[in-house]
């Protein structure tokens, strides 16, 4: 089974010596340097982002640069979605972003883990866990999302948070670790 597969399956992987990889990953921060180097809103930056992420651009959706993303076709944005800038996506899983979603400049969504033993780290061993995020939620800036969470529609995500685990509609979330505060009456 190829690395790349192995990957896509939540299985351990090499994702820092295996040629292909390493190939892809490269391939897609050529494209990302591109897109942030482009005039902003010119048809070139979004024919890049069309390039990075393999796909149309859905409707009323708005990524500022910089951005990057490690191989692009597995983040999925939905319409409506506005990304501010300095936003990465290491979507070694997927990641899947519902409608409407405001994220605020500096996020990170690592969908990466490794080994805790530095033995194993030290193959460039990783897995991929998806991350998933509802309809309607607000990220503030510097937040981040560790691998394998979901997060509900609806919810709001202070700045500099970091989710480690998942969290249910409708939920104000913050602090290190992220903790539900309150949940928001629609």
């Amino acid at each position: 089974m190829k690395e790349i597969d192995k990957m896509r399956n939540g299985e351990w992987y090499d994702a820092n010596f295996d040629p292909e990889q390493v190939k892809t990953r490269m391939k897609v921060e050529v494209l990302c340097n591109k897109y942030n180097q482009a005039e902003p809103g010119s048809p070139e930056q979004e024919s890049l982002l069309k390039e990075i992420l393999q796909t149309d651009i859905p409707d009323k959706f708005c990524m500022f640069s910089p951005a990057y993303f490690d191989f692009g076709f597995l983040t999925h944005f939905g319409e409506g979605t506005q990304v501010n800038r300095g936003c990465y996506f290491m979507d070694g899983g997927e990641i899947t972003i519902g409608k409407n979603v405001f994220i605020g400049p500096f996020c990170g969504f690592y969908t990466a883990t490794h080994p805790m033993t530095y033995q194993e780290r030290n193959k460039g061993l990783e897995k991929a866990l998806p991350i998933k995020i509802g309809d309607n939620c607000w990220f503030g800036g510097n937040v981040v999302v560790l691998a394998g969470v979901t997060i509900g529609s609806g919810c709001v995500i202070a700045a500099g948070s970091v989710v480690t685990k998942d969290i249910p509609d409708n939920s104000v979330v913050a602090g290190v670790p992220a903790e539900v505060k309150k949940t928001i009456e629609q």
